[in-house]
């Protein structure tokens, strides 16, 4: 069973959070329960120091009062539970490039301000994990491993879009369908290591061959499912036309 546990420094929506994720894992029949409803980083810390266990977390970023925010919160619960997920329910809802920043990989950011929008966000975050889980446990997984900082991240290959140089000697984003990860590497250790399945398009992007949905020749694009784009260099034309014929 997949233990939840909420950090938020304002009681009524700390309660509210509570009520509605007991009702949603009663109506969706899901693996899942509250562990423990806190206002307390230091108190949810030291639960799981004693559990160790994969979670799902929801945090308030600002936490008043208390001696971390939700960011550095979120850097704790990383080196304890490396595959659980972060979500930040929030006043402040542009938190992508501090996440970033922090070397945190958020599953979601819920407004809090807005109560429809904060249920509507809860439901869907745990459908989300409810899935993922479902399926981690169904098939064997193959993951990609890299060390941010001093925490080790395991992340499902089949959930890596493509590799890009961050600008940034020696320094590789990771984008993957709900997170990005920056760490230190290199694109032709990466080429080596992850076989044909991911693709040398340009010199600065590695991209997952089941992940490319269209090859545009006119704009020297590769177009992938979620519809990002990555360009391709001229060299790689001709590969792409016979990889990718039908698209």
């Amino acid at each position: 069973m997949l233990p939840i546990y909420i950090c938020e420094d304002e009681e009524p929506i700390r309660n509210a959070e509570r009520i509605w994720l007991e009702k949603q894992i009663l109506i969706e029949n899901c693996d899942m329960e509250i562990a423990l409803c806190t206002g307390s980083p230091e108190e949810l810390l030291e639960r799981l120091e004693d559990e160790r266990r994969q979670g799902i977390y929801f945090l308030d970023v600002e936490l008043k009062g208390a001696s971390m925010d939700g960011f550095r919160l979120g850097q704790e619960i990383r080196k304890i539970d490396s595959r659980g997920f972060l979500i930040y329910v929030t006043a402040f809802r542009d938190l992508a490039f501090e996440t970033f920043r922090y070397h945190l990989e958020a599953l979601d950011y819920i407004c809090k301000q807005d109560g429809e929008q904060m249920q509507a966000g809860l439901s869907r975050c745990l459908k989300v994990v409810a899935e993922r889980v479902k399926r981690d446990r169904g098939e064997q997984q193959e993951y990609f491993t890299v060390k941010t900082l001093d925490v080790i991240r395991h992340i499902p290959l089949d959930e890596i879009l493509y590799f890009a140089t961050a600008g940034r000697t020696h320094r590789i984003e990771l984008h993957a369908m709900q997170e990005r990860l920056d760490f230190i590497g290199s694109m032709q250790e990466l080429e080596e290591r992850l076989g044909e399945r991911f693709i040398r398009v340009h010199r600065a992007y590695l991209v997952r061959g089941a992940q490319i949905a269209q090859v545009n020749l006119k704009t020297r694009e590769v177009v992938l499912k979620n519809g990002e784009r990555c360009p391709f260099s001229r060299n790689m034309r001709q590969k792409l036309e016979t990889l990718f014929s039908d698209s």
